[in-house]
């Protein structure tokens, strides 16, 4: 039985990735030098690897997360203020899709792009 896949995404700095993904309530599990890093909420787990060189301009990471609730993760998003589209990072608030589902979207420091989503009721 399957029950949980974790995303591995870039880093340029751990240092700002834990600033950032801290910010939002992860907590650092495991950092091995400045190689990997392992963060984690709840029952998420986020890996991220070095990379020094990634342009967030260009990446093409990224995950997918499927809280309870949507909006309400929408919310905590939306306190920390970042920038709507566009920057690194930046926040999408909450919105119906025409494919059934209600996403908010991150972008992190490192352009990962992190889709939040639930289905439609």
């Amino acid at each position: 039985m399957l029950e949980q896949i974790c995303p591995i995404l870039p880093s340029r700095d751990f240092d700002v990735t834990e600033a950032f993904y801290g910010s939002w309530g992860f907590k650092t599990w495991f950092r091995q030098d400045e190689q990997y890093l392992l963060m984690n909420r709840d029952k998420v787990e986020v890996h991220f690897f070095a990379h020094a060189q990634n342009d967030p301009a260009v990446s093409c990471h990224g995950a997918y997360l499927r809280p309870e609730n949507v909006d309400e993760i929408s919310k905590e998003l939306e306190a920390l203020g970042l920038p709507l589209r566009g920057a690194f990072p930046s926040f999408g608030p909450a919105e119906d899709k025409p494919w059934g589902m209600r996403e908010a979207t991150l972008i992190d420091p490192d352009g990962n792009l992190i889709r939040i989503g639930q289905e439609i009721a």
